[in-house]
């Protein structure tokens, strides 16, 4: 495939490849990659974090010692284990019979199993090892999916961590959507190693730091974490008070691959969660969980205790759903979906599971062990294009210090920002409208099919109409700050100004006499509208590549700009089509609306105009200068401040 430059190739959505198969394929559909430019530098001078680290790995099981179908958890085990009553958050109905025949016990004996990779030796300085687990989503149970992450088991041990993948197909296709279930049962995992670590004859015996866990979920087990740290601090089961929760572990930090969200809807709500660092990441190319959902829980997550947490988002161009785990391997859905998924397009499984690995044993160091050096990846993924696999991603990310000037959630005025006294204004604009953002599947059994998030759309042409060479005054959108926000927030040269924004197909037409002002009211601005969604047209040119400079004016009058495209790339949504045949898709639109991070030390604007003051800005504009006519979405314009290594 022709690789294109950065800007070049976000313009172009399809690319036809002439593909000699037999059968019903129709040509592959792939946005034309970037990565050449995008991750063209490595600059973070860090060790690499999927290196094997200095200790000898030591595996064992723990188990019932009685499983019927695992004979690992029967024969094998090195520490045997209690059962728990999980009858009131699993429910097998009328395959209860089959199923507790099957596997030789009910919901009201299930088995704490779980595979162990751990250090050998003593922690780093002599302190205990942090404790992370895993947990698979809902694979075929008699296919077991436990075995699937011992890639990461071994790294990690190697590095420091006791890991551990735990045992849950008998939840696996349960008729209640049983992710709560899930999310209880990594909390009682957490408990068997509280005892494990109190007995003198297990390796554990006073080498687990309980102030230091981490719980990773992949699918159903990703929905599940976020369900396990909001249990955490619950003292009673929401869905029945009889149901006592006494645990109050030491999760730092949560990592859902590929999650689902929302089949656990205690009284009626999206679970919430608060005050526990998070990443998600996700495949374009998933076809098991077709949208990017773990999105919903990165925007509601709250950071609300004062003290430092962050959560990231990572979209991984051509990853599936599958290969992150090695038993499910690539073809998401079972074996029967080979014969509806288009494979072709899919990046190598184990480039795939070394994304995983880079960034899972980047987030523990980070969260678990305090160490900042690998911070600024997670801001930018540019700082590690050396490290990362030959594709495209899209990143959000947002530290506890984010204070919002504006995130398009408070109301219905489009002239009023989230800060108090902050103004919205737009100028010549062809498009201003705050709406929510879709994705592009549902996830069942929930209806909702957005991401829980509003943003602000922008489109403008600085054309005049009858004339498509003559360019006007540059369209624009401006936050005016109060004059007293810069010193109540304490910004400075090391704060950062952060905000979130994607092209999408569509332009407003040009611009006719008169438009000067808002540029709201003419037809030709109102087609532009009617297409700004990221939709084109049958037989549409490209549109033109698209960028933009942010410009802040301080007190005094002082401005200086910077071109946004220098802090990540700028893109239209990517191509994502994972059916054989295209008239099999069932989604409204071959792509997902994933909006980039932007995040600009003020020390920039500093150097651009050292006699800008970063302590006291009045007003940041979007100036639409460097792109004739387009359309972006923005969200979550703010300061925060820097991160430690960043």
């Amino acid at each position: 495939m022709k690789t294109r430059p950065l800007l070049a190739a976000a313009a172009v959505l399809t690319v036809v490849t002439a593909v000699a198969t037999a059968g019903c394929y129709g040509p592959l559909r792939l946005t034309p990659s970037d990565h050449a430019s995008v991750l063209a530098d490595q600059r973070l001078q860090a060790e690499h974090p999927a290196t094997p680290g200095p200790y000898e790995v030591r595996r064992l099981y723990y188990g019932s010692g009685t499983d019927r179908r695992r004979p690992e958890f029967r024969d094998s085990v090195s520490i045997v284990t209690e059962t728990v009553d999980a009858s009131k958050l699993v429910s097998l109905g009328a395959t209860a019979k089959e199923r507790n025949g099957y596997w030789g016990f009910t919901p009201k004996e299930f088995p704490i199993n779980g595979r162990v990779w751990y250090p050998e030796g003593e922690g780093q300085d002599d302190r205990p090892f942090p404790l992370v687990l895993i947990v698979h989503g809902n694979h075929n149970m008699k296919d077991f999916s436990d075995p699937g992450y011992g890639y990461l088991g071994e790294l990690l041990a190697s590095r420091g961590y006791v890991f551990a993948s735990v045992d849950m197909n008998f939840i696996n296709g349960s008729i209640r959507n049983e992710n709560d279930g899930r999310g209880w049962f990594l909390l009682k995992h957490i408990d068997a190693f509280k005892g494990f670590a109190a007995d003198d004859s297990t390796p554990f015996f006073g080498r687990l730091d309980f102030d230091r866990i981490a719980l990773i979920g992949h699918s159903r087990g990703g929905e599940a974490v976020g369900h396990a740290a909001a249990f955490n601090r619950l003292s009673r089961y929401p869905d029945d008070a009889s149901l006592e929760f006494d645990f109050n572990h030491g999760i730092r930090g949560i990592i859902a691959i590929a999650p689902v969200d929302g089949q656990y809807l205690p009284t009626g709500r999206l679970v919430p969660v608060e005050n526990v660092n998070y990443m998600v990441f996700h495949g374009s190319h998933d076809g098991d969980v077709t949208s990017f959902h773990g999105l919903r829980l990165f925007n509601r997550l709250e950071f609300t205790d004062g003290a430092d947490y962050f959560k990231t988002a990572i979209y991984m161009y051509r990853a599936n759903h599958g290969q992150w785990n090695t038993v499910w391997g690539n073809k998401d859905n079972g074996p029967r979906s080979a014969r509806r998924l288009d494979l072709r397009g899919l990046i190598d499984g184990e480039a795939q599971r070394e994304f995983a690995r880079i960034h899972i044993s980047a987030f523990l160091e980070t969260t678990l062990r305090d160490n900042p050096d690998y911070m600024p990846m997670f801001l930018d993924h540019r700082a590690i294009g050396g490290w990362l696999p030959e594709t495209m991603y899209i990143t959000q990310f947002e530290s506890s210090s984010f204070r919002p000037l504006a995130t398009f959630e408070e109301d219905i005025d489009v002239t009023t920002g989230t800060a108090h006294g902050v103004k919205l204004r737009g100028d010549s604009l062809g498009v201003w409208r705050e709406d929510l953002l879709d994705l592009r599947s549902q996830n069942r059994p929930t209806t909702s099919s957005s991401q829980q998030n509003n943003a602000l759309w922008l489109g403008w042409n600085n054309r005049a109409a009858g004339d498509g060479d003559a360019l006007g005054t540059p369209a624009s959108y401006a936050i005016s700050l109060p004059d007293a926000l810069g010193a109540e927030w304490g910004l400075s040269a090391t704060s950062r100004l952060d905000l979130q924004l994607a092209a999408v197909e569509g332009r407003p037409g040009p611009r006719r006499p008169g438009d000067e002002d808002q540029g709201q009211g003419d037809d030709a601005a109102r087609a532009g509208r009617e297409r700004d969604d990221g939709a084109r047209e049958e037989g549409e040119e490209d549109e033109e590549p698209v960028d933009l400079s942010v410009v802040v004016t301080d007190a005094d009058g002082e401005s200086a700009s910077v071109r946004l495209s220098d802090y990540g790339p700028i893109r239209r949504p990517l191509e994502t089509v994972v059916r054989r045949r295209n008239d099999a898709e069932s989604f409204d639109n071959q792509w997902e609306l994933v909006l980039q991070s932007f995040s600009i030390p003020l020390d920039d604007l500093v150097e651009a105009n050292p006699a800008f003051d970063p302590a006291r800005p009045r007003e940041i504009r979007l100036l639409f200068e460097r792109t004739a006519a387009g359309t972006v979405v923005v969200d979550d314009i703010g300061f925060s401040d820097r991160w430690p290594g960043s």
